[in-house]
């Protein structure tokens, strides 16, 4: 099992939109492409010194193959459905392997 994280730091200028569109929209997209089995949104607890809101989603994936299956066949694609957030936001991407669940 795999978890692909994506931290996302969101202007507070877009934010409702921004928290509605990926609620709605991308999130759905994403389980849709069938790389994905379950998605967890989560707010971070913290300031940061350069403003904003904090998110992560944290999507399950069955195997690092199919993780790599997501990277080349709809990462792209859906990336650029947030080019109407463009420079609002800034997000990095983690690959999480789980060892243990209890």
């Amino acid at each position: 099992m795999y978890i692909y994280n994506v931290t996302i730091n969101i202007d507070e200028s877009i934010h409702r939109d921004w928290l509605n569109w990926m609620k709605s929209e991308h999130i759905p997209a994403m389980l849709k492409t069938g790389k994905f089995s379950k998605a967890l949104m989560t707010r971070v607890e913290v300031e940061e010194e350069m403003g904003g809101i904090t998110y992560s989603v944290q999507y399950r994936t069955d195997s690092k193959e199919t993780l790599n299956r997501y990277y080349k066949e709809d990462a792209d694609g859906m990336r650029a459905q947030s080019k109407q957030f463009e420079g609002k936001f800034v997000a990095f991407r983690t690959e999480l392997q789980v060892i243990s669940e209890q």
